[in-house]
């Protein structure tokens, strides 16, 4: 259903009444607890990362890049939309705790139904799929991966859950477990078997430990009627699917483009070279994680309903702040890419550190992201970012595979940069065309950001473009952050009144843990 209104009976809504669980903690905490979500899993991912990178090596890293990005290619489309839709009707009735627990109970058994199959259908096809790349031991890393995209999926669709309700602390949680318990069993299990199918043997195990954390605190949180099969919301059922559809849509032509890169790549290169370029793809996602913490704590308050109206103040100022945010990436990518691949990834991946620089503008733009598409999701507007979905899926794909056969792996980068230039100014045009907001702080938003960003540039360059010493890492840092911030001070982007009032607003925050 694209209109803002409910869609869950008038009828059922009042039974709901003596159920109704805790107001909202309100969206700062939300997005709190998102943060410290995305960095959790950001310790745990660079640690796996970077001992996998290494203890593989760049064959096998490359063939669990391939069952990764295949295992990507089904995770979403398994989820069919439920995890989206159903968290945007939570958050409309977010105080009211048995009509949440009787969303929950309905779209999660749809949920199993179809991501169960898919993954049936992923270990079907292991040997297949490894034969037709001509790699062989690509089969089991594959049925592993099958395995870790059904709990996958649920983990997302529970942390999603509670984010609706704004208790965000319980995905956390969730995410949490997982993230240690993946991390443990992947080294272990490389350490004593060794090879690409015990990476994705470890993470089958992570993933299964944390559908077991989330099904637990479900119960704790909203009790049997979570997992009772009989609930008086047939309508809501019917406006969960439809959304659902769109978002189902919207997603496997997303992940398509994501795992469709390496999957050209190895195509037409093999897997070395998967390794050289998704190794320092993997660094990326961890620079992405701040945004994506801003995107799922702010999302929830943009639904729309009788209720309430979206946040639009919240939402203008986060994304104004990422805008800004996102340019403090810039200046280290560009100036100290060598050094940092060198560091984190060891002289093996030499030739990644050219891809890191050439990534530079996706880096900024993909952290915009979240935010941007959170909030068309929330205001129930999904059905519009088909054609922008679809559109990045065809481009990025036709760029990879026109590119990579006349310039190999920069074609790959070069294509990357292109598609975030018209995906994320799209769907704020979306958000603008139901919700006015001022472009124009926005836009001197990325003037000063990134002229903060170029001061920030000409400090680290200073101290060197490679083999940097501790002490140039730590003096070249503070002193380009000190460049950076100074330079928004005297833009007038931060005030100092602002940089005052910080640490009053984390300790409301924290208050109202």
């Amino acid at each position: 259903m694209e209109a803002g209104a409910s869609s869950i009976p008038p009828e059922v809504a009042a039974e709901a009444a003596p159920g109704v669980a805790p107001a909202g903690r309100g969206a700062g905490r939300n997005t709190l607890f998102s943060f410290l979500t995305q960095m959790s899993t950001a310790a745990f991912t660079a640690v796996l990362t970077l001992y996998l990178v290494r203890a593989l090596g760049p064959r096998e890293f490359g063939v669990f890049s391939l069952a990764v990005s295949i295992g990507g290619l089904i995770y979403l489309p398994s989820d069919f939309g439920i995890s989206g839709s159903t968290a945007r009707f939570i958050a409309e009735r977010r105080g009211e705790q048995s009509v949440v627990a009787g969303l929950l109970s309905d779209a999660v058994r749809l949920k199993l139904a179809i991501s169960g199959a898919l993954s049936a259908l992923m270990i079907a096809l292991a040997e297949p799929v490894a034969s037709a790349y001509g790699v062989p031991s690509l089969a089991w890393p594959l049925r592993w991966m099958a395995i870790a995209v059904l709990g996958q999926s649920l983990v997302a669709f529970y942390r999603y859950a509670f984010l609706a309700v704004q208790e965000g602390s319980v995905g956390f949680r969730i995410v949490f477990g997982e993230a240690a318990a993946e991390t443990a069993a992947s080294i272990a299990l490389v350490v004593l078997i060794g090879g690409a199918a015990a990476a994705g043997a470890g993470r089958a195990v992570g993933y299964a430990a944390g559908t077991v954390i989330a099904v637990a605190l479900t119960l704790r949180r909203f009790g049997p009627p979570a997992f009772l099969r009989r609930h008086r919301l047939r309508e809501a059922r019917r406006a969960l699917a439809r959304y659902a559809s769109a978002l189902f849509v919207i997603d496997a032509t997303f992940t398509a483009s994501v795992a469709i890169t390496p999957m050209l790549i190895g195509a037409f290169l093999g897997p070395r070279a998967v390794g050289l370029f998704q190794a320092p793809s993997r660094l990326i996602v961890l620079l992405q994680y701040p945004g994506l913490a801003v995107g799922n704590g702010i999302g929830p308050s943009m639904a729309r309903s009788e209720h309430h109206e979206p946040d639009v103040r919240t939402f203008t100022t986060a994304l104004r702040y990422m805008i800004v945010f996102q340019g403090v990436l810039v200046a280290p990518v560009l100036v100290w890419g060598g050094p940092i691949v060198d560091l984190l990834l060891g002289h093996k991946y030499g030739r990644s550190a050219t891809l890191l620089k050439e990534l530079t503008p996706y880096i900024y733009l993909s952290g915009l992201n979240a935010l941007a598409v959170g909030a068309v999701n929330f205001m129930g507007m999904a059905r519009k970012r088909l054609p922008i979905s679809v559109a990045d899926l065809v481009v990025n794909a036709a760029l990879t595979a026109a590119l990579l056969p006349l310039i190999g792996l920069n074609g790959a980068a070069w294509a990357a940069d292109f598609v975030p230039l018209f995906y994320v100014p799209a769907h704020l045009w979306i958000t603008r065309s139901v919700i006015h907001f001022p472009l124009r702080p926005l836009i001197l938003a990325v003037i000063r950001g990134l002229t903060a960003a170029g001061a920030m540039a000409l400090v680290l360059l200073a101290f060197g473009t490679s083999h940097l010493t501790a002490f140039a890492w730590i003096a070249g840092s503070v002193l380009g952050l000190s460049a950076f911030l100074l330079t928004l001070i005297a833009t007038r982007e931060v005030t100092v009144s602002d940089l005052r009032r910080l640490p009053g607003t984390l300790a409301s925050v924290r208050r109202n843990r």
